[in-house]
Order: C-alpha cells, then structure tokens, then sequence
C-alpha cells in the first residue's frame, strides 16, 4: 500500500513563461505489451537540479530518451524549453547537452578529431573548458576512442555535453563508470556551470549519496509514474520512518490512509510518512491508540527514503 501520486497533474504550458524547462503530460510508452511508462505526469522547473531515481527496470532511462525526442511516445505530450517535444529540432539542439548511459560512438576517431567534428555543431563551444577537463581527467587528445576505458569514454561524453553551455542538461547514469575522485570532480565541475541562471539538469543516478552532495531536487520513478518530487531539504526535514510496536505485534499491517508506504518487519508495523502531514500524523496518532501500540518516529535519508518507496 502506498501513495500514487505526490501532487495533481500539471499540463505543459500551463505554467508562466520562461519558468518551466520541460514538463510532461499523460506519457504512455510500452514494449512488447509491456507497459514502461503508465499516463506519467512531470514538471521540472527551470534552474534546478532534479535527480530521477528508480529501481533498475523502471524505466528512467526510457523517460529520459522520450523527453529528448529520441523515443517516440504511444501517448502524451512533452515540452523541452518552450517548444512541443514532436521531434528533436536543430535550433533547440543546441541548448540542450546529454549524456547516455554508455558511449559507443565513433570508436574510430581520435579524441581531438571528434571533439573538432562535434563543435561544428553548436553555436557554442567553450573550448577552455574544454581543454580544462581534458586535462583534469588525463584524456588523451590523440587517443582513439575505441582505446578508451568504459569510464574515459564517460568522461569524453561528459566534456562533450558540457561544452555547448547548455541550457538543459540531460544526464543518463553518468558517473556509474567513474571512480569517486572522477565523480567528486565532474560534480565540482558540474555544479558552478549548471548554478547560473536559467541553467536546468536532469540527473539520472543510483548514487544517491551524488544527489545530496549536489543538493537535488528529487523525482521518484515508480510503476510507470511520477510518484513524488521534493526538495531534498524538504524530504530530510519531514520525511519519517513510524513504527507501530505493541506486544503482541502485528501480524499485517494496518491501514494508515495518506502513508507513503508500509510493510511487516519483526511483527512490527512500518510507515513512511509526512511527518509535515497534518492530517496524517493525527491518522497516526488515532491508529496507534486504537491498536494500542506505541509510536516511534526515526528520520530518512534519502538512500533509506529510496529502499522504502521503490
């Protein structure tokens, strides 16, 4: 049992101009019968750094290629930047940097030559940074791609997204490959970029320990939907673990309407709630004097949180 649905749906171009950097309406995608995305709603505000968490298989990487263009939908709409998402179009191109979750392109190509090749491309190319991150990461400039390590080549993805200074930043599990010291320094990297104004990024990622370094809004992928989407700092403040304890424990678990989830473990009855939930908490309160049990409240990080809800 469990909530659904964190808040009403929001359509594109409901919101005030220039506010939005893409936002998501009634998404269905399915392969082979098999439904992926299920009548998905989902709005990320322009500024922000939003990290999509979900368990393998839940279909973020798939929601992440529709909201780009890359996969067509069954149904629904999506706006990226102002525009109707109905195919990816050159002038939005340049605003909008991703990441794959692998890199397999051109294995044929030096490192210098692809990254030549690829600037031709976009209005704007910060070849500084370029040359910084080259050199903080030890790629080779005359190195073929194909001789690169899983890891250089997310790198390479990565100095690749980042040099058009774009307005939208897609990344898809970008660090899985990379070492802690490569990930401390692509998020040093990532964050002073991506804090200017008007700069969004969407951050795909298991880490969740990367998500709260960068401070992330969060999204949770779960059952084909949206499920919630907090502020980390909202999700630390008022998210809670209760468990209902008593002595004869519980055998299921009861009903609390407004829950987030809830399960059975050593015969005691465990919740997550809002603790910010007004109505929830005094639901709570009356399940626990009906039961007769007692009440105890822990916090949730948000790798705890994640266990609990995904």
């Amino acid at each position: 049992m469990g909530r659904q649905q964190d808040a009403a749906p929001v359509a594109p171009g409901n919101g005030a101009a220039g506010t939005t950097a893409m936002s998501a309406c009634g998404l269905r995608k399915s392969f082979d019968g098999h439904a992926v995305l299920q009548d998905l709603d989902w709005v990320v505000p322009e500024g922000r750094v939003v990290g999509l968490l979900g368990r393998n298989g839940a279909g973020k990487t798939t929601l992440l290629r529709c909201v780009l263009g890359l996969s067509p939908l069954d149904a629904g709409r999506i706006e990226v930047l102002g525009e109707p998402m109905d195919e990816p179009r050159g002038q939005r191109l340049h605003r909008i940097g991703y990441v794959p979750q692998s890199f397999d392109l051109f294995p044929w190509m030096r490192i210098d030559a692809f990254l030549e090749f690829t600037a031709a491309f976009y209005r704007r190319w910060d070849a500084a940074l370029v040359e910084r991150l080259l050199g903080t990461w030890q790629l080779d400039r005359g190195k073929k791609i194909a001789a690169l390590s899983q890891g250089q080549r997310q790198m390479l993805a990565i100095v690749r997204a980042l040099a058009p200074d774009p307005d939208l930043l897609v990344l898809d599990e970008p660090v899985a490959s990379l070492d802690p010291i490569a990930r401390r320094d692509f998020l040093a990297t990532l964050l002073p970029l991506m804090r200017r104004p008007g700069k969004t990024v969407i951050f795909s990622t298991h880490i969740t320990t990367d998500l709260e370094r960068v401070d992330a809004d969060i999204a949770l992928l779960r059952g084909g939907r949206i499920v919630l989407t907090r502020a980390l700092a909202e999700i630390n403040a008022r998210f809670r673990r209760a468990v209902l304890i008593r002595a004869q424990g519980f055998a299921l678990v009861p009903p609390l309407a407004g829950a987030w989830a809830a399960r059975i473990h050593e015969s005691k009855a465990i919740y997550v709630i809002d603790e910010g939930d007004a109505a929830l908490r005094s639901a709570l309160d009356q399940l626990a004097a009906r039961e007769q049990a007692t009440v105890m409240l822990a916090p949730l990080d948000l790798e705890d949180l994640f266990v609990e809800l995904a």
